[in-house]
């Protein structure tokens, strides 16, 4: 299995910001051809004020990226 060589982290805690969270991710994604999410993971978590949204990506970089640096 091919080692994992990156985190991206995307977070929001207002709602408007919350709504627009995916297609940030789906920005990164598209832009960034050379890695392969490999997993992910989304967190929610609240306190009395505030609701936060977490969404991780686990990737690596795929052999044809490796290959033209």
């Amino acid at each position: 299995m091919d080692a994992l060589t990156g985190v991206k982290v995307f977070s929001a805690t207002k709602a408007k910001e919350r709504e627009g969270l995916g297609e940030q991710v789906t920005q990164w994604i598209r832009g960034n051809p050379d890695c392969e999410v490999i997993d992910k993971i989304v967190t929610q978590s609240s306190d009395s004020e505030f609701h936060c949204l977490t969404i991780t990506l686990f990737y690596r970089r795929t052999a044809s990226a490796s290959s033209a640096a």
